[in-house]
């Protein structure tokens, strides 16, 4: 599909939606993501991981063609603030099989709400520390029990914004982690 781009606000008042296979990416190996081709997308990982799997963000672009530079901006920037990753557990992962990582200078701000799911739902928040750069799942503790799911926002430079329902089991702790 070719890329369509349209300068100032755009206002349906029917709504926008996407929907189709392309909607869904699903990725069983560990994968460095992209704007365009992971970006607004639900990533689907998890079930039978053969190994361990990270998924690693891509360094935040806040310089590159700012909105202040007029008229005529490229649809090609590297700019990428605002772009939106959701990763979504479908099937409980195994032990210590997924981690959700920056490029080690960008940081997470945000939160996510932890669920026990064998506790009757006892739910405790988690807020990332300024040095946290890892979501690790581990399957029970930290989360990656089937429909885990973090929403990951790339909000300015050196900061994603993260926020999510992770579900565990056991005594729940913190998916927030410094490399």
């Amino acid at each position: 599909m070719a890329r369509t781009t349209f300068q100032g606000p755009l206002r349906s008042l029917g709504g926008i939606y996407q929907q189709g296979p392309a909607t869904i990416v699903e990725i069983t190996t560990s994968t460095t993501l992209s704007p365009e081709l992971h970006g607004g997308r639900i990533i689907s990982v998890g079930g039978s991981l053969a190994s361990a799997l990270t998924l690693t963000l891509p360094t935040i672009n806040a310089s590159a063609n700012p909105t202040t530079s007029g008229p005529g901006q490229d649809p090609s920037t590297a700019n990428n603030e605002g772009v939106m990753y959701t990763i979504w557990v479908p099937t409980t992962i195994s032990t210590s099989s997924l981690k959700i990582g920056t490029d080690g200078t960008d940081k997470y701000v945000g939160s996510v709400l932890s669920i026990d799911t064998d506790t009757s739902g006892a739910a405790v928040g988690f807020v990332s520390g300024a040095s946290d750069d890892f979501i690790n799942f581990n399957g029970t503790t930290t989360g990656g029990v089937a429909g885990t799911f973090v929403q990951i926002y790339a909000i300015a430079a050196l900061k994603y914004m993260v926020t999510g329902t992770v579900l565990g089991s056991g005594t729940v702790a913190t998916p927030f982690a410094t490399s």
